[in-house]
């Protein structure tokens, strides 16, 4: 079987899709769209919940995981965004999720997760989404 290459700008529907979002650039398909995205759920042995783009995730500590890229990001200059949801800390705890202050890498992400005391807390749902320009 022969790989080949098809080359266009726009990708646009046969109009079976209503609204009116029928077509699509595909400059926002190449930087607009995430690369890769996770839902972990760091209680008892760390697990990838569903995941897009992630090839595995450590378990470096309470509240901390890394996640390994499948494709490597072109440079650090990306953008992770996180969410998270049942620290296991106190009733009334908020959690939240955080990059360590070290220098983003292309090929994975350490994120803490923290209680609203600073206590590091593994949390049943940690969502990240990786949007930039693969290598």
């Amino acid at each position: 079987m022969a790989n080949g290459t098809i080359a266009f700008d726009t990708l646009q529907t046969s109009g079976q899709i209503t609204g009116t979002a029928k077509s699509l650039d595909t400059d926002y398909v190449v930087t607009g769209s995430a690369k890769m995205w996770a839902n972990v759920d760091q209680t008892g042995t760390q697990a990838l919940v569903a995941n897009f783009g992630i090839s595995s995730i450590s378990d470096t500590g309470v509240g901390n995981t890394t996640l390994s890229y499948t494709n490597a990001m072109g440079s650090t200059a990306y953008v992770a965004t996180e969410m998270v949801g049942g620290g296991t800390g106190s009733t009334g705890d908020e959690s939240f999720c955080c990059i360590p202050g070290t220098s983003l890498s292309t090929s994975s992400l350490p994120i803490r997760v923290r209680l609203d005391t600073g206590t590091a807390s593994d949390a049943d749902i940690v969502c990240i989404v990786i949007t930039g320009d693969l290598a």
